[in-house]
């Protein structure tokens, strides 16, 4: 990973965003290769979210002392230790107040010179009005890009993840409709009520919201496009591009009367998504 050791605190340049289970990994992963930008070496700096949305810093000490642990055990699976520069920066963000302006500025302080800063965190996306406002005054220069998926296909995606994570295996009727009614499942895919928000601060020169099937139809493509977007040169081949998003996922299958539950429920979100963007681009979200 390109570091900068004596690099000085400072905003980032670019911030991927989306929903849930919308590609955001992978766009992270991709972008990284890129030799013009760094990223943190965790996905998700949740830093905005902290900030404005008061039920996710409940969860927060827990994702960076888990983040921290996480790259430990990567670099022992290999049998190798980790750097003392990277040892150094997880102990320095994840120690004393945490948070702050300064402190999210400390993040891409290992920044190279001439490159792009981005912090890709998808729950960036479900601010609320004043957040997005304070986004565009704290970061006046900086470019996003907004990932969408099938609203269908995400819920199930995020579904099928909180089941496993809670070790929850549906059996009735009642179990799968307490599933479909979680507020949770709804909230992390709300187009209609976010894609608003970003649109009317930020034109496209700023803001670029792309559809999650292209990652799989035209990865490479995509991958061009962005670069463009943010003025960077090709790259070249990206690694991995082409593999499939989210193939290792697991969790209990979807029955057919649970999926069409979910198409009725979210029917609002695709009347937005054709009404904002149009019947191409909604089905190009899967």
């Amino acid at each position: 990973m390109k570091w900068d050791p004596e690099g000085k605190p400072r905003k980032p340049d670019v911030l991927g965003i989306g929903a849930q289970k919308a590609g955001t990994t992978w766009l992270s992963q991709m972008l990284s290769q890129h030799p013009d930008i760094w990223a943190p070496p965790f996905k998700e700096v949740q830093f905005f979210n902290h900030r404005y949305i008061e039920e996710h810093r409940e969860w927060l000490p827990w994702h960076f002392n888990r983040t921290k642990k996480n790259i430990r055990e990567s670099w022992a699976s290999r049998g190798r230790e980790m750097p003392a520069h990277l040892t150094d920066y997880l102990e320095r963000l994840t120690r004393g107040e945490m948070f702050t302006n300064h402190w999210y500025k400390r993040v891409f302080a290992p920044t190279p010179v001439g490159a792009l800063a981005m912090d890709v965190t998808p729950e960036y996306s479900t601010l609320p009005d004043e957040g997005v406002d304070f986004i565009g005054k704290f970061l006046p220069n900086a470019k996003f890009v907004y990932v969408i998926r099938h609203p269908v296909d995400r819920a199930i995606s995020q579904m099928r993840m909180n089941m496993r994570r809670l070790k929850r295996t549906p059996r009735t009727d009642d179990d799968w409709k307490a599933e479909v009614e979680d507020p949770v499942l709804m909230d992390r895919g709300d187009y209609a009520t976010y894609v608003p928000r970003w649109r009317a601060r930020f034109g496209p020169d700023r803001l670029l919201i792309l559809p999650f099937g292209q990652i799989a139809a035209d990865p490479q493509g995509l991958l061009r496009r962005i670069e463009e977007f943010l003025g960077l040169a090709p790259h070249g081949t990206y690694r991995g591009a082409d593999q499939k998003v989210f193939a290792s996922e697991g969790g209990p299958s979807v029955p057919p009367e649970v999926r069409a539950k979910l198409r009725e429920k979210l029917e609002p979100q695709f009347a937005f998504l054709e009404a904002e963007f149009g019947p191409e681009f909604t089905r190009a979200c899967r």
